[in-house]
């Protein structure tokens, strides 16, 4: 079927592609949206995709701007530049455990170089994994594997001459989120959550003002914002009523005080601190596992089928369409990283550990193009593959003897490893797959990708160190979710520590939800993450129903909702870097206005609603 296709620029024909403005412009965006994107994801367990906001601004600069007409240059910026969103997300899923355990004087926090090394080898591995995956995947599957993020970003960048006042949404939603995020907390000018305690209820309900929060609701849809409020709501309407009605004078573990003590204390917060919170750790690897046996199946068969395919394209053509980079340079690359890996004190683990790490690399990075390919990268089961990788990991470091602070980093740096490589695979194929439709050279887009891993393993570290010391792994301000229920599951297999009790409470929610045929998934994340963000959440989900009902699911959006999101978490996530900054040198305090201007609930409520308000215009455009 793939012999019919006809790229939109012919493969005879030569057009700009991989040009010092493509390459600069995507370096500059994969910084900017890893940063973004590592923000986000520490915030709330959930990054989004930065292939289309990129596209969007490449052709503003290089189409409307620098008034040239190529769209394979477009491409490559956005194929450098979604480099970063991705290697951030797997970044930031597993290696703030490290820096959690630091802060409690388990081990010496983890330096730059470490962090980035293990992002470049878990970056550089799912690239060069997807080289020979892709005649089998992107070429020989073309029309039965839809990839819908790449196709999706390959529509956009075909629009031509609208990508000029698109572009336009995602940069009135940066400096909409940038402004909101340096009222709140950079001048402290407005307060943050809006609480509502509800004495009666034994709780309380809350909700943030930040952008990015309506955002994400808004991207994902009505249907994941509900389901992860519903998780919230289980947590904080039921779980936490009952634990405070029925747990009274009692001392529970791993409180140290009785319930009502702590609720007296420090109120609902403090109870789900407490217990909720590991409940909810429960139900999300509960979920991850779920997830993961659910496709193993379908894991099981695309790997066979890919595998098949690879050998059975193995012909050498020299059209520019079909040019990928040399195997022999992408074997001897995975070679160095093998010997590499097992060299770096980074990732503690002997040459046959590290060559276990390249194999289970391959197989989930091959899945992951896959899934990504049927399902699209929201629905890819990549944190089930992590805990699964974290699990039999740490469990076989516990049995070879490696235990204590020595076992816990190789188990992390191993998990780190292959995470970072499935989501950069994933990535890499929906990237290919725009390039296919459009017409562009693999290699270019291959060298390309390598590019953008480099630059966003440069900047992670970094990022990474300037948020733990602005805000801190594991606190209200940066929960880093999946990275802090890697580090329980981690402890519970070496120590036996965990209050194991709440975790299959938690577990057995997450199995009853998807027993209801509910994926279970965004509800144990609901559960997880304190109430605040997900009713800010629910509320940019309702947003897109309102919009969806009113014109219609298909065009009641005309793109320019999504991508003005995708503006507001950018700006919010860049000026959290910033502000990350100024915080580290002292500056912040100085710039503390909530001394003179009253804040409070009506405030933060005021905020809410000019945010929301702002979004349903975007959606909504200029129709009547």
């Amino acid at each position: 079927m793939n012999d019919e296709f006809k790229p939109y620029i012919p493969a005879d024909k030569v057009v700009p592609e991989m040009t010092p403005t493509s390459i600069i412009m995507g370096l500059v965006l994969a910084v900017i949206f890893g940063a973004a994107n590592a923000y986000l994801g520490l915030r709330v367990g959930m990054t989004v995709s930065a292939s289309i906001p990129a596209a969007v601004i490449s052709m503003a600069v290089i189409r409307v701007i620098m008034q040239k007409d190529s769209v394979l240059e477009n491409n490559m910026v956005q194929t450098v530049g979604s480099a970063g969103e991705s290697l951030a997300a797997g970044a930031i899923f597993t290696m703030p455990a490290l820096f959690i355990w630091a802060k409690e004087g388990v081990m010496d926090k983890p330096s730059l170089i470490a962090i980035t090394v293990i992002a470049l080898f878990g970056g550089l591995l799912g690239v060069f994994f997807m080289v020979p995956l892709r005649n089998a995947l992107i070429v020989q599957e073309h029309g039965v594997l839809p990839y819908p993020e790449g196709t999706a970003c390959a529509e956009v960048l075909l629009a031509g001459e609208e990508g000029g006042s698109s572009a336009k949404a995602v940069f009135i939603g940066m400096g909409l989120g940038s402004l909101v995020k340096f009222l709140v907390d950079g001048l402290m000018a407005v307060q943050s959550v809006f609480v509502l305690k509800l004495e009666a209820l034994k709780t309380e309900f809350a909700a943030e003002v930040y952008p990015a929060l309506i955002s994400v609701g808004y991207i994902c849809g009505p249907r994941i914002s509900a389901y992860m409020f519903a998780g919230g709501i289980l947590g904080w309407f039921v779980l936490i009523p009952a634990i405070v009605t029925f747990g009274g004078d009692v001392v529970m573990y791993p409180a140290s005080v009785s319930v009502s003590e702590l609720y007296a204390s420090g109120g609902a917060s403090a109870i789900w601190a407490n217990y909720i919170k590991y409940i909810g750790a429960g139900a999300v690897a509960s979920a991850g596992i779920i997830s993961l046996i659910k496709t193993l199946p379908l894991i099981v068969r695309t790997f066979v089928d890919s595998i098949k395919s690879v050998s059975k394209a193995g012909q050498v053509s020299y059209e520019r369409t079909a040019l990928d980079m040399d195997i022999r340079i992408v074997l001897g690359g995975i070679a160095a990283i093998i010997v590499a890996i097992w060299l770096t004190p980074a990732v503690p683990v002997t040459f046959l550990g590290a060559l276990l790490i390249v194999v289970f690399g391959f197989f989930f990075s091959s899945v992951s193009s896959r899934m990504v390919g049927l399902v699209g990268s929201s629905n890819n089961p990549v944190s089930g593959m992590t805990i699964a990788t974290i699990l039999i990991a740490t469990i076989c470091l516990k049995i070879s003897g490696d235990v204590g602070v020595h076992g816990m980093q190789g188990a992390i740096a191993i998990g780190s490893v292959i995470c970072i490589a499935a989501c950069m695979a994933g990535d890499t194929s929906q990237d290919l797959k725009t390039g296919y439709i459009l017409g562009a050279t693999p290699i270019k887009q291959q060298i390309g990708e390598i590019l953008g891993v480099i630059a966003a393993a440069l900047a992670i570290g970094g990022v990474m160190i300037l948020l733990d010391n602005a805000y801190g792994f594991g606190s209200d301000n940066l929960a880093a979710p999946q990275a802090t229920m890697m580090k329980m599951i981690i402890e519970g297999v070496m120590n036996g520590n965990l209050p194991w009790s709440l975790i299959f409470i938690g577990a057995f929610i997450s199995i009853t939800v998807e027993i209801l045929g509910i994926a279970a998934l965004p509800v144990s994340i609901g559960l997880y993450l304190p109430l605040e963000l997900s009713s800010t959440i629910m509320l940019g989900g309702l947003i897109k129903l309102f919009v969806d009902k009113k014109f219609g699911a298909e065009n009641g959006d005309s793109g320019k909702g999504i991508l003005f999101c995708s503006g507001l978490i950018a700006g919010e996530g860049i000026v959290g870097v910033l502000l990350a900054v100024l915080t580290v040198v002292g500056l912040t305090e100085k710039m503390n206005m909530s001394a003179v201007i009253p804040t409070g609930n009506l405030q933060a409520l005021i905020l809410i609603v000019i945010v929301s308000a702002a979004v349903l215009k975007a959606a909504i455009g200029n129709r009547k």
